[in-house]
């Protein structure tokens, strides 16, 4: 079975959030969701991560060693 994509567990998580702030749950099922988010907001927090190591790794001066911040140009 694949991973979830990012935007997927991030509208999932969304979704929990929402049902939690709205309250009008059992408190078993509320923790069921909450530990559910809690699963998911570090998948997501991963997922950055690894996409922040990726920028960083195509930013990173071959001369140097250093990194630089770039803006990201589409038209290239």
């Amino acid at each position: 079975m694949s991973e979830k994509k990012f935007e997927d567990k991030l509208e999932e998580l969304e979704n929990i959030v929402n049902q939690l702030e709205n309250g009008n749950i059992e408190l078993d099922v509320s923790i069921r969701l909450f530990e559910k988010g809690i699963k998911l907001s570090r998948e997501c927090s991963r997922d950055i991560q690894k996409a922040e190591k990726k920028v960083r790794i195509l930013l990173k001066d071959e001369m140097t060693g250093e990194f630089s911040l770039e803006d990201w140009d589409d038209n290239e």
